[in-house]
């Protein structure tokens, strides 16, 4: 933190992790283009700004990573790594993607997903309290995405850890980057080679057999190494972002009781309260881009070659596109959600997140209608890309 009266934000500062959005109404109401000089990146905190910066990918580009520390590192980013490239090579590997998350098969996978939401939460019947991460909301997202990959019930766990120690940091510090910052894929090549000669209605068949256009115009299948990689991107991205989501959803509830019992009576209010969390309290909260030309914004040239951090939480909350923005309301009137964000790399698993979320709201409010969260245990985790709850213990009622 800065000893005078100036506005700085700090994504590694975990003081303003804990609650960020003070410091956020200050940059978007005093610095809506902020420079933050300690670490050299720009900032854009306006709905209407961080809009332009999503659809905008020419200037501000994918293709160096979507971390503040990747693109300071200036690593290699092997292909198929959806989130750190722009068209057309994005469009060529998101659309073989995109045959496994259609609207249809994601729909078909609620009855699994209630059936794993129903074995985590049998196990705690009669439990007084426990911890909602661990317990539940960590295991929900690692059994599905599992299930979609194709692999083994037995490894998933492992594979969960590898991904998430990836984003780990130390209290306060930037993520340590080398070329694990990168999704690596070498854990799953065993899995790989297994489908290529026992073939299954998953991630990793469909991948095998999938053919297209590459970017030189050459139809072909993806090479083993690719496959990995894709494997490997969906691996990490299904797994932090939906468990987190599963948190928040249990932490703010709880702080809500009334409108917590208003899902309780009427469960047809929980998809737009599943919205209404994501607004306030999403588990990305910056998105970095790398500045490909200089830009005007604000008065000010950014000049090419910075990094520019686009931070969608705040624009979640900003005054001139939410109404009443700090206050949570799960009959709030919702549209135009940048949690997921906006133009060519909206989350490609979106649908899949909110799907888990409601079936595992539902399953939980059925069982636990009532509970409380023990404030002075809760831990946030450690991490300069998501913000969410590393322990939540709850004592339900």
């Amino acid at each position: 933190m800065r000893d005078d009266d100036t506005v700085y934000w700090d994504p590694f500062d975990r003081d303003i992790a804990h609650d960020p959005y003070p410091v956020y109404r200050r940059l978007r109401a005093e610095a809506p283009l902020y420079y933050n000089d300690r670490h050299d990146f720009y900032v854009l905190s306006r709905y209407d700004d961080i809009d332009r910066g999503l659809l905008d990918w020419k200037t501000f580009s994918s293709a160096r990573g979507p971390i503040l520390e990747i693109i300071k590192a200036g690593i290699e980013i092997p292909p198929g790594t959806l989130l750190m490239e722009d068209p057309p090579a994005h469009d060529i590997h998101r659309g073989l993607l995109a045959r496994v998350f259609t609207p249809r098969r994601v729909l078909s996978l609620e009855p699994l997903i209630r059936e794993l939401c129903i074995r985590a939460l049998d196990r705690l019947t009669g439990a007084g309290r426990f911890d909602l991460m661990s317990e539940f909301a960590n295991e929900v997202p690692m059994r599905v995405i599992g299930m979609l990959l194709g692999i083994p019930e037995s490894d998933q766990q492992a594979v969960r850890d590898r991904a998430d120690a990836n984003l780990r940091t130390e209290p306060g510090r930037q993520m340590q980057v080398s070329d694990k910052a990168i999704p690596h894929a070498d854990h799953f090549a065993e899995y790989i080679d297994w489908r290529a000669d026992h073939p299954s209605d998953d991630l990793m068949t469909e991948l095998l057999h999938a053919e297209f256009v590459d970017t030189r115009g050459v139809t072909r299948t993806l090479t083993r190494q690719e496959i990995l990689t894709y494997v490997s991107v969906v691996a990490g991205a299904g797994n932090e972002t939906t468990a987190r989501l599963i948190g928040w959803l249990g932490s703010v509830l709880a702080g809500h009781p009334g409108q917590r019992a208003e899902l309780v009576a009427d469960p047809s209010l929980i998809p737009n309260a599943i919205e209404e969390t994501l607004r306030f309290e999403p588990t990305g909260h910056a998105i970095a881009r790398y500045v490909t030309a200089d830009t005007e914004l604000h008065g000010t040239t950014v000049p090419a070659g910075s990094a520019m951090m686009l931070v969608v939480a705040s624009a979640n909350r900003d005054p001139d596109r939410w109404p009443d923005p700090d206050t949570f309301d799960i009959h709030r009137r919702m549209s135009n959600l940048r949690t997921f964000g906006f133009g060519t790399h909206f989350c490609l698993g979106a649908s899949l997140a909110r799907l888990e979320a409601r079936v595992a709201l539902e399953e939980f409010l059925r069982r636990f209608p009532e509970w409380e969260v023990d404030r002075e245990v809760a831990a946030l985790s450690s991490t300069s890309t998501m913000r969410g709850w590393e322990t939540l213990p709850i004592t339900v009622g």
